[in-house]
C-alpha cells in the first residue's frame, strides 16, 4: 500500500508539471515584453514599444499589445487584431489559443 502512494504522488508530481496555467493581463506584458519566442520553425519577438517581429525564413513585421486577458495581434496590411488567451508551462513554455481551440506552442528565450 505504501508503495502504491509513492508511485501515484510521483504521478501526480510529473502531471502538475505538464500542466499549462492561463496568464491575465499584465503577466502576460511581463511575460513577453522584449522576449523571444522560439517556435519548431520559426520565432517570433515582442518589443516593448508594441511592435513584433516574426520569422519563418521571411521577416514579417506587425503590433502587438495585451488587451485585457488576452494577447493580440495586427499584421499589416490587414488592420484587424487578432486575439488569444496565453498559457505559461514551466519557466517558458507559451501556448497561443485561439478562439477556435487552435493552439501554437513555443519556448520563450531571452
Amino acid at each position: 500500500m505504501g508503495r502504491f502512494a509513492l508511485v501515484a504522488g510521483l504521478l501526480a508530481s510529473a502531471a502538475g508539471a505538464q500542466d499549462w496555467r492561463p496568464l491575465v493581463g499584465e503577466e502576460i506584458a511581463a511575460f513577453l515584453t522584449d522576449r523571444e519566442v522560439g517556435y519548431d520553425r520559426a520565432w517570433q519577438r515582442f518589443f516593448a514599444s508594441g511592435r513584433t517581429l516574426y520569422n519563418a525564413g521571411q521577416v514579417s513585421w506587425g503590433y502587438w499589445q495585451v488587451r485585457g486577458d488576452r494577447y493580440c495581434s495586427q499584421w499589416p496590411p490587414s488592420r484587424l487584431w487578432d486575439c488569444y488567451l496565453v498559457q505559461r508551462q514551466g519557466t517558458d513554455g507559451v501556448r497561443f489559443v485561439g478562439p477556435d481551440g487552435s493552439a501554437t506552442t513555443g519556448t520563450r528565450r531571452p
